[in-house]
């Protein structure tokens, strides 16, 4: 029982509300999608947070419903926004990127762009590594090209595996590692959870620790 008391405190309060001390440089954001709801962005701000990735699209044709509010709400209240897509092995990469483009057209005030690698979540489809590369490189070319910067690479750990990305393409990694330091030397945001407790966002959210990322 006493284990058992240990553990559910762990999980129901340390980890929500533990913040890893930040190192030179560094600050706490979130990434959010329409998953969260609305959003009370001034009592995010309040909260010690300070700079937010929204979920803009996905494949082709999804648009997140809330990235319009979210990315509207974030900016009124002064927090760095960046926008991110989730890139699907259904669709080419030059259709994702003009898609991507469409809803978050570069601005000379926003956080580099992300794209969201991760096969949780992603179609049925699982090309050869080499087709991939290749859809994946359009997709980056393009978006790049029109943002004038480098695309920010969340990686999930399902898609390293399949699809080896963090050593062959020379970009900022978003690393995600449970509570601890990622454990890569090139990572640029560390997503640290995602059940974090933020006021203003009514269920838990993906704390991250971002260095200067320029």
């Amino acid at each position: 029982m006493v284990l058992a008391g240990v553990a559910a405190a762990f999980w129901y309060w340390f980890v929500p509300n533990w913040r890893p001390p930040l190192r030179d440089g560094e600050r706490y954001g979130i990434d959010v999608s329409s998953h969260q709801g609305a959003i009370d962005w001034e009592k995010v701000e309040g909260d010690g947070i300070e700079f937010a990735y929204i979920k803009a699209s996905e494949g082709g044709d999804f648009v997140d419903r809330l990235f319009a509010d979210n990315w509207r709400g974030a900016g009124a209240v002064g927090l760095d926004r960046g926008a991110y897509h989730f890139f699907t092995l259904c669709t080419p990469g030059g259709q994702q990127a003009r898609h991507f483009l469409s809803v978050a057209p570069p601005g000379p005030n926003a956080l580099p762009p992300a794209v969201d690698l991760e096969l949780a979540g992603n179609c049925s489809r699982r090309p050869d590594v080499a087709a991939v590369a290749a859809e994946l490189a359009d997709f980056l070319e393009l978006v790049e090209n029109a943002w004038d910067r480098q695309v920010v690479l969340y990686v999930g750990d399902d898609w390293e595996r399949r699809y080896p990305v963090r050593d062959r393409l020379d970009r900022a990694l978003w690393h995600s590692r449970f509570l601890r330091r990622p454990n890569v030397d090139h990572w640029a945001i560390w997503q640290i959870h995602g059940f974090a407790h933020v006021e203003g966002i009514s269920d838990g959210v993906d704390l991250n620790i971002m260095r200067p990322l320029e």
